[in-house]
């Protein structure tokens, strides 16, 4: 077989021809995600090598650079820095805050590089357009880590849809988790829109491009209600401090920040999850409490600067007639989605893991076990992130971009639902796409 040997390679100049070294990739960006795609990556050494790295704070990018052996020459404090070096690897994992992925996204497909891009695409529509006009333009290719095409769960669910017949509508719920939404937008870098985007968008263009996934129809029109109904300065309890270190309401407070990062010190998961990203990977005593006494996290719910919504929901018109309705909540337990899906020859009700089909004609249940549970990013999405990093590569090292569930022509799809989805809320009317 015939193997492509040059420095770096696109997907598209090797279509059907496999590498014969190691794709080589680099990171801008190398917080939780960054770090989490690279240290998959990493796993399939024969198939990838990470190269490079750029992040701005130290911390977090001598850590990276040390693991992952990289030369002193290859770690940059910002991707402009990389940039100047030209194109040193055949990919690159975007990873920044999502009002920073224009302008590298730009400049590195200019340099045709290969690109993974974290979700969502941008924090406006026209932005998200630009971009994906930009990978037509350049012919790079740019894959979305929307997570939840890659999870088992999906494509199970994908492979039992004929089960119940021609779809006609959909229910799906993303329970975000109290202590999630506080941690991330109330708290956290998603708190604000002016500063990153609204939270529909942060938090479930995922679900608006899983939905688009499973329907399989264009989205004609959709209406939207919702907004910020709990976490504001009016719902304060008499007597809380502007930090929870200081309330004397911390032990009785379901949003103490005391009680969610240390106890996040002692338990593996989720909360500990949390804990790295607030105190930017360092778990000891020390590094919370100073985290608590100066950083946004330490904040009371009640006392920060966040504006996005806590609670959306969301009906969607697909072409057809078909129709979905989707709810976003900050007000649950952290756990898996739950959808109902139902057709004209039976029901699929599943939570993540479990599908269970009910046939209308036998007016029996039969039930699925997809083996993996944990929908969250502490949890690797249900095998969503292993799936995403194993599928982008074997992509770009053996040239078959059939492997690519998420590429950017059907993410600047789903996204333009989520946008106008966004606007129905804001403008309290039904908007057409």
């Amino acid at each position: 077989m015939t193997t492509i040997v040059s420095t770096h390679a696109n997907l598209h100049a090797h279509l059907g021809v496999p590498l014969e070294r190691p794709l080589t990739v680099a990171v801008v960006g190398a917080g939780a995600r960054g770090a989490g795609y690279a240290e998959l990556a990493a796993q399939r050494p024969d198939r990838v090598e990470i190269v490079a790295v750029a992040e701005p704070r130290d911390q977090v990018r001598d850590r990276f650079a040390v693991r992952h052996a990289l030369p002193s020459e290859r770690v940059f404090a910002d991707w402009r820095e990389m940039a100047a070096h030209g194109r040193i690897a055949d990919a690159v994992i975007v990873a920044t805050l999502d009002a920073g992925h224009l302008e590298p996204t730009n400049v590195l497909a200019g340099q045709g590089y290969d690109i993974l891009l974290e979700k969502p695409i941008a924090p406006t529509e026209a932005e998200s357009t630009a971009i994906g006009e930009l990978a037509a333009r350049t012919g790079v290719t740019v894959a979305v880590c929307h997570v939840m095409r890659y999870t088992p769960y999906t494509q199970r669910v994908k492979e039992l849809l004929p089960e119940i017949g021609e779809i006609v509508s959909v229910e799906h719920l993303e329970p975000i988790g109290a202590y999630h939404f506080a941690h991330s937008f109330v708290r956290g870098n998603w708190r604000r829109t002016d500063e990153a985007t609204f939270a529909l968008l942060a938090k479930s263009c995922h679900d608006i491009d899983w939905l688009v996934y499973i329907v399989d129809r264009p989205v004609l029109r959709a209406s939207s209600f919702g907004g910020l109904f709990h976490f504001r300065p009016d719902n304060r309890p008499d007597g809380a401090a502007e930090r929870c270190l200081d309330c004397p309401l911390q032990d009785s407070c379901a949003y103490s920040a005391t009680a969610l990062y240390r106890d996040g010190l002692r338990r593996r998961g989720t909360k500990q999850y949390f804990t790295r990203v607030m105190t930017a990977g360092e778990l000891s005593e020390e590094a919370v409490t100073r985290a608590l006494r100066q950083g946004p996290y330490g904040r009371c719910v009640y006392a920060c600067d966040n504006d996005v919504a806590d609670h959306q929901v969301v009906n969607l018109e697909f072409a057809g007639g078909a129709t979905a309705s989707f709810t976003m909540t900050a007000f649950t337990p952290l756990e898996n989605r739950h959808t109902k899906i139902f057709g004209t020859a039976g029901q699929l009700t599943g939570d993540g893991r479990f599908i269970h089909i009910y046939d209308f004609k036998s007016e029996k249940t039969t039930t699925v076990d997809t083996s993996l549970d944990g929908s969250s990013a502490a949890e690797g999405h249900a095998g969503g992130d292993e799936n995403l990093i194993r599928s982008f590569v074997d992509a770009l090292h053996q040239g078959r971009p059939e492997l690519i569930r998420s590429g950017i022509e059907e993410s600047v799809a789903s996204h333009r639902v989520v946008f106008a989805a966004e606007r129905a809320r804001l403008t309290a009317t039904v908007v057409s796409l």
